[in-house]
């Protein structure tokens, strides 16, 4: 009887651990499109220690981790100097223990137009800007603005701000810059509690 209390209790403290360790997944510079070649920074952030986190990745490749064929592993950080269209895919945080955290999905392109937009979730009634860049040109050209395929509005110097942000703003969004082309799609997701 007391062996069984005790392992209940052991099997207590392993949840609660678990749901305590979470880690958040912060990408430097804060985006989730990238030119082909530029870098990037992940890092796991927790509020503790970010000791026993793993940057993990899922490509059209393969799932691995931080170190395993890619990226350049720095305590709980992971550099990628030199990004590639193989690069494409879902990163996330990982725990020894096997928890993870929220995932963030990052494209590489090879064209000359990326979107940028918030990583994670927003929060609802907050306010969003959407930037549209060219690899080469300044970045207050005149872009168009899309949501899933239909034209939201031109605007003049290739930023769009959505205000006050509901659910119904959530969608996939991509911008075209006359003469350079268009960016990937990105989700926006919405959240009305604390965002993830």
């Amino acid at each position: 009887m007391e062996g069984t209390s005790v392992h209940r209790l052991l099997a207590l403290i392993s949840l609660l651990s678990c749901s305590t360790n979470q880690a958040a997944l912060t990408v430097s510079p804060s985006r989730s499109q990238f030119f082909k070649l530029d870098s990037v920074s992940l890092s796991c952030e927790e509020d503790n220690s970010s000791a026993g986190w793993t940057v993990r990745r899922n490509t059209t490749k393969r799932q691995s981790e931080c170190g395993d064929g890619w990226g350049e592993p720095a305590g709980y950080s992971c550099n990628i100097s030199s990004l590639f269209i193989e690069d494409s895919g879902v990163y996330w945080c990982e725990w020894r223990e096997g928890a993870a955290s929220s995932s963030i999905q990052l494209t590489v392109t090879g064209g000359s137009v990326i979107l940028q937009s918030p990583v994670l979730p927003v929060m609802e009634g907050d306010d969003v800007t959407l930037s549209c860049h060219t690899k080469t040109a300044p970045s207050n050209l005149p872009a168009a603005f899309y949501k899933d395929g239909s034209l939201i509005r031109t605007e003049p110097a290739g930023h769009m701000t959505l205000h006050h942000v509901t659910s119904s703003d959530e969608g996939l969004y991509r911008c075209s810059i006359s003469a350079h082309g268009q960016s990937p799609s990105s989700s926006i997701s919405v959240s009305a509690g604390v965002a993830e």
